[in-house]
């Protein structure tokens, strides 16, 4: 499969509650010059921690039809939510490996004309950037070199199963840090760099106040480092990290104000598009002074 035609997953969250990094992935696509297109007729991946926890079988049909779509249009599919990408690589990998849960879900799957053949891969924007362009690639691309700090926010699914992902070390990784380097940013270490944004496994729909209380201790050690943002590259932590601070001043009065940002509309400064254009005023939380100073990295230059 040539890995320069993409089909984009957009997933849930994005378009319903984060419509500038759709727009901020296509610009950096476009720009990059690659191939891509919509997944047409794509449902939920479906999401792993409710799904695959409670119906395997019916994880692995919803899977396996958006997989079968993209198969048919003979293209990789890209994902830039980590979730997303977990739920979709995890279920290609089980169904190329198993015949008889391939079997299983063709048979579902032939009701409605699909069939999954496990040809395609599934790739996160930041694995496919970093291993089919680069950090020396992606930094030779860079119109306007952005010189401020960022606390990288990993998330889990991007990393682990380490043993399906193979990105390096899963406990202190650096493929990420890379990429968000190539863009002349700093990516600052910081204590429980690795945690959870508090958010995966149903913790914030389940036990909202416990989830709060994750994301509060994850954001008061960035915090204590003195960022000037916050760069994610899925849109659940995304929504955990931007809105959860506005739910802990609402709840308990604490008061970050750190952007976030995803890795998309990060790159897409660094090729010039303006914070308007990449939708980050969008986000809950408008630190004014961010942003003003956004405007002027894209305008000095």
């Amino acid at each position: 499969m040539n890995p320069d035609k993409l089909s984009l997953f957009l997933g849930c969250i994005i378009p319903n509650r984060y419509p500038g990094i759709e727009k901020a992935t296509k610009l950096c696509l476009d720009k990059l010059e690659i191939d891509w297109i919509d997944l047409p007729n794509a449902s939920c991946c479906p999401a792993p921690g409710v799904f695959r926890s409670f119906d395997m079988n019916t994880w692995l049909a919803i899977a396996g039809r958006n997989i079968s779509i993209s198969e048919e249009l003979e293209r990789d599919i890209l994902t830039i939510c980590n979730g997303c990408y977990g739920s979709l690589a995890d279920a290609n990998n089980k169904l190329i490996n198993s015949e008889k849960l391939k079997e299983e879900t063709n048979n579902h799957l032939k009701q409605i004309n699909k069939e999954f053949r496990g040809t395609i891969k599934i790739r996160h924007i930041i694995e496919y950037l970093y291993r089919e362009f680069g950090p020396e690639d992606i930094s030779e691309r860079v119109e306007y070199p952005l010189n401020f700090n960022v606390a990288l926010h990993y998330g889990c699914h991007l990393v682990k199963p380490s043993g399906e992902r193979n990105l390096g070390n899963v406990e202190r990784p650096e493929f990420f840090d890379e990429l968000i380097e190539s863009t002349g940013a700093s990516s600052l270490d910081y204590p429980d760099k690795m945690e959870c944004c508090g958010a995966g496994g149903g913790v914030r729909s389940a036990l909202h106040d416990k989830a709060l209380e994750i994301t509060n201790h994850k954001l008061s050690q960035i915090k204590n480092r003195g960022v000037d943002c916050i760069v994610n590259a899925c849109p659940f932590c995304h929504m955990q990290l931007d809105s959860g601070q506005a739910e802990l001043r609402e709840k308990f009065g604490v008061d970050y104000e750190i952007p976030v940002l995803h890795y998309t509309q990060l790159l897409g400064l660094a090729f010039g598009y303006t914070p308007a254009e990449l939708g980050i005023n969008l986000n809950y939380i408008k630190n004014q002074t961010f942003l003003d100073k956004l405007e002027q990295i894209v305008t000095k230059q």
